[in-house]
């Protein structure tokens, strides 16, 4: 500590290229600890409790297969369900589907079963009701209200496209969720009396309720077991949020993607400190002879060209961070297909691992052409002209 005057001295000696070299750890920085934050989201963190005792049924090739209605009813049967609520993708169109603000979940869902099965949606009692009494309410999350500026009582014209037919929907309640915090829900029902007799009876999806999480890995094995090999349809049962994660999937293996990205980030700006710091070295040999007439050791003087690589890449770290934490807010405010990246933050961990990566970097950058200055010969040093 009692050379640290001299080591932010000597980092803030070429204002240019430190400033630089700040601005490209920090921006490397940013783009690692956001890829973490997103792999952390979407793979790492823990869902809400309300979720975790939720599961998901759904036609085993794909989603866009419905399944019968009455599985439901098997389904609420199995010891550990507490409750099974019938939904459907909608889809549609609202105003303009060119304009991705105007996108939003919207799904038909048995009404009377929508309390029950979200525990964590909270909703004033009496705008409950009123969604219950009228066929073609709707309620929708408070994020989506805000973003599109509904309230109560106002008319939402959704025009079909998976489904033959448009739908007059009117907002009787604003709901908070820990999930998925800007869906429409409206009454199935009035999804179902609207289609033709051919189409109804048809389910695009279960949401299960169990009653604890010690039941839900044997609830899912149980469903998929009722329905094997039946001629109606066969099903796959995940958790909510593994259910939420297969849309991600669908993309690719963005495990990999992620994890890939994030190395070349590190390596890049691995290449980029080094060859910065080597250029710092090596105009200070000069100044290393200097400092060994003085009486400093070949320690201290490693020590004090550490210290100023690690300043450097510490500082780019702290700028990383903060770049990526006003990223995360605005995403987090931000249209967005994933309900993941609602939680979307550098947390702890990550802002540890981003700021140890950018010590490791400050100290691989450097180790080799600061040793090797530390260890040149007095007069060798004196006699250096870079």
């Amino acid at each position: 500590m009692r050379f640290l005057p001299l080591i932010l001295k000597n980092a803030w000696r070429n204002r240019r290229r430190t400033s630089l070299t700040v601005l490209s750890i920090g921006i490397s920085m940013c783009l690692l600890g956001m890829l973490m934050a997103i792999y952390h989201a979407f793979y790492l963190s823990d869902p809400p409790p309300g979720q975790a005792l939720r599961l998901v049924t759904r036609h085993r090739v794909s989603l866009v297969f419905p399944m019968p209605e009455y599985y439901a009813q098997r389904v609420r049967q199995i010891p550990g369900v507490r409750d099974v609520a019938v939904r459907d993708w909608f889809g549609g169109v609202y105003k303009d589907a060119r304009d991705f603000k105007n996108f939003f979940a919207r799904f038909a869902i048995d009404a009377d079963r929508l309390f029950t099965v979200y525990t964590d949606l909270q909703i004033p009692e009496d705008q409950k009701q009123a969604f219950l009494r009228e066929r073609s309410a709707c309620i929708i999350g408070r994020e989506l209200a805000r973003r599109l500026d509904f309230h109560i009582g106002d008319r939402i014209t959704l025009m079909g496209d998976i489904y033959p037919m448009n739908l007059e929907l009117t907002v009787r309640g604003i709901f908070d969720q820990d999930v998925n915090n800007e869906a429409l829900y409206f009454n199935r029902e009035y999804l179902e009396q609207s289609l033709p007799e051919a189409r109804r009876g048809q389910a695009g999806m279960l949401t299960v309720l169990c009653e604890n999480t010690a039941a839900v890995p044997r609830v899912a094995r149980e469903i998929d077991e009722m329905f094997h090999n039946s001629s109606a349809a066969e099903t796959k049962t995940e958790s909510e949020q593994a259910f939420a994660l297969s849309f991600v999937n669908s993309m690719g293996n963005v495990k990999v993607f992620l994890l890939s990205i994030c190395g070349a980030v590190t390596f890049t700006i691995l290449l980029v400190a080094g060859n910065t710091m080597a250029m710092t070295v090596r105009e200070r040999v000069r100044e290393v002879g200097i400092l060994k007439t003085l009486g400093f050791t070949p320690g201290r003087i490693l020590g004090i060209l550490l210290g100023e690589s690690v300043a450097i890449a510490l500082a780019g770290g702290l700028l990383g961070y903060l770049l990526g934490s006003g990223l995360c807010t605005m995403m987090r405010h931000a249209p967005v297909m994933f309900p993941q990246i609602k939680t979307l933050a550098l947390g702890p961990f990550v802002t540890l691992v981003c700021l140890g990566v950018a010590l490791t970097i400050g100290l691989l950058s450097s180790c080799v052409p600061a040793w090797r200055a530390s260890r040149t010969a007095i007069v060798e040093a004196l006699r250096s002209t870079d």
